[in-house]
C-alpha cells in the first residue's frame, strides 16, 4: 500500500513537473534546453524567460555557454518560485524554426520574454554571472512608483514621458494589467499611481500628504483612470487620457507604446547598438545639452511633415557634446550646435542650415535627395548640372570627393563579440 502510494505520488509529481517545465524538477543543470516542443509552454507558464540563442561552431557561443549555465543557477536559486524566472538556451542549428521565429541574425542573441510576449530590446549589458544575475533581479522590481498628493506630480520630470493611474485599490483587475503593461515599457516611460478613494460622505480630505487626496481629486470612487502626460520641455505632444477598455492587456499596451515610444527618439551610447541595428539611416539633430527649444522645434517639424517617412529612417537627437565625434568627422564643434546630419552607415551628410527646417518642404527635401543618391552624387561632383552631364573645371572633369564616413556605423553589433549572419547594415 505504501508503495503503490508512493509511486502514484512519484507519476503524479513528474506529470505536473513535465506540463509547467519547472526548472527545479528538471536534472538539468545550468539553462534549461528548449525546443519547439517546450518552448510554447515555457513561455506560458513563466512570466520572465531569459533567452540564449546560440550555435555551437559559434567561438563567441562557445565563450558564454558557461557563464550563461552558471549565471542560470544562481537565478534558480534567488528565485525558487515556479511560474517566475527561467532562463533557457536555444540550440540555433538543431532548432531552426525557433531561430526564424525569433528573427535570430547573430550569435550569440540574448532575448527576454514577459508574460509571453518579447520584449523589443535584446540584452546588451555585460557578459557576467554577476551581471545576468542583477538583470534578472532587476526585472522584478516593481516598476511603478507611488504618489500620496497631487502636489508630488508638479515636481515630476519634465522631459521623460510618462504614465499615471488612480485606482481606489491596489488589488483591483485593473491595477494588474496596468502592472503589466508598465513592467513591459519601463524603459520608455515613468508610471505613477495613487491609490484611494471615499467610499461614503463622511470621508474627509484634511490630511495634506494622505493618499486619498490625489485619488480622490482626480477621479470619482470606483472609476480607476489613467493619464499620459508629454515630455513638456522637449515636445509639443498632447496628454491624454486613455479611453479604453483598462481590462484589455493588449488596447492598453498598444495605446501606452504608442505614447511612451516617441517617433522621435534620443540615441545614446546605451541604446546606440540597438539603434544602428534596426538597419534604418538616421536623421539626427545634434544640439547642447540644455538647448531643449531646437529638439522641440526638431521634434514638431518631423512629426507634422515627415511622419509617413517612418519606415525609412529613424529620427533622432543627440547630445552634441556627448557625440563630438560625430561633429568632427562633419568638420563641426560644439559651437555650430544646432545642426542636422544624415547618417547613412555609409557616409554622413549636413543639413545646410538649421534654421531652414521652418521652411516648408525644406527637411523633407533633404531626404528625398538622400533615397535619390543626390547628395552622395553632389559630394563627388557639386551641386546636380541642368544639362545631366559632369561640370568641367578648366576643361577637366572635377575631382570627385568623399563625403565624412559614417560613424554610427562603429556602434553596431560588434564583430569582436557576436558572429553576424549577414551584412546588417
Amino acid at each position: 500500500m505504501f508503495v503503490s502510494c508512493d509511486i502514484s505520488y512519484f507519476k503524479i509529481t513528474i506529470i505536473a513537473c513535465l506540463l509547467v517545465f519547472l526548472p527545479n524538477c528538471l536534472a538539468n543543470d545550468g539553462a534549461i534546453p528548449l525546443t519547439s516542443k517546450n518552448i510554447d509552454i515555457t513561455l506560458a507558464s513563466n512570466e520572465l524567460v531569459f533567452i540564449n540563442f546560440y550555435a555551437e561552431w559559434c567561438r563567441f557561443s562557445n565563450l558564454l555557454a558557461p557563464i550563461f549555465d552558471e549565471a542560470a543557477n544562481k537565478v534558480r536559486e534567488a528565485f525558487p518560485e515556479a511560474g517566475s524566472v527561467v532562463m533557457g538556451k536555444v540550440d540555433c542549428d538543431k532548432e531552426s524554426s525557433l531561430a526564424s521565429r525569433f528573427h535570430i541574425t547573430k550569435y550569440p542573441t540574448l532575448k527576454v520574454i514577459r508574460n509571453g510576449t518579447p520584449t523589443k530590446r535584446e540584452y546588451r549589458g555585460r557578459r557576467s554571472v554577476e551581471a545576468f544575475e542583477e538583470f534578472v533581479k532587476e526585472q522584478f522590481k516593481d516598476p511603478i512608483q507611488v504618489f500620496y498628493d497631487l502636489k508630488e506630480l508638479t515636481n515630476l520630470d519634465d522631459k521623460k514621458r510618462m504614465i499615471i493611474g488612480y485606482f481606489d485599490r491596489q488589488d483591483v483587475p485593473e491595477y494588474k494589467v496596468f502592472r503589466r503593461v508598465a513592467t513591459n515599457l519601463k524603459d520608455d516611460c515613468q508610471f505613477h499611481v495613487g491609490f484611494g478613494a471615499c467610499s461614503n460622505q463622511n470621508c474627509e480630505i484634511g490630511q495634506h500628504f494622505h493618499l486619498l487626496d490625489a485619488s480622490k481629486a482626480m477621479h470619482p470612487p470606483g472609476t480607476p483612470i489613467l493619464v499620459f502626460r508629454s515630455d513638456k520641455a522637449l515636445s509639443n505632444d498632447e496628454d491624454e487620457t486613455f479611453t479604453g477598455n483598462m481590462l484589455s492587456y493588449d488596447e492598453l499596451n498598444i495605446w501606452a507604446q504608442e505614447k511612451c515610444v516617441p517617433l522621435v527618439r534620443e540615441i545614446t551610447f546605451e541604446n546606440a547598438e540597438e539603434l544602428t541595428e534596426e538597419g534604418l539611416p538616421f536623421l539626427i539633430l545634434f544640439h547642447n545639452t540644455d538647448d531643449s527649444e531646437s529638439v522641440k522645434k526638431y521634434k514638431d517639424v518631423v512629426t507634422r511633415t515627415l511622419i509617413d517617412q517612418k519606415q525609412n529612417i529613424n529620427f533622432l537627437t543627440a547630445d552634441g557634446l556627448k557625440f563630438a565625434h560625430p561633429l568632427r568627422h562633419l568638420g563641426k564643434n560644439k559651437e555650430d550646435l544646432p545642426l542636422i546630419a544624415i547618417d547613412s552607415f555609409r557616409h554622413m551628410y549636413l543639413f545646410p542650415n538649421f534654421q531652414d527646417i521652418d521652411v516648408p518642404g525644406k527637411l523633407k527635401e533633404f531626404l528625398e535627395d538622400l533615397y535619390t543618391g543626390k547628395l552622395h552624387r553632389e559630394f563627388h561632383y557639386g551641386p546636380d548640372p541642368t544639362n545631366n552631364e559632369i561640370p568641367k573645371t578648366d576643361g577637366q572633369a572635377k575631382v570627385p570627393t568623399l563625403p565624412p564616413k559614417s560613424t554610427f556605423k562603429e556602434l553596431a553589433p560588434s564583430k569582436n563579440r557576436y558572429t553576424l549572419l549577414r551584412d546588417e547594415l
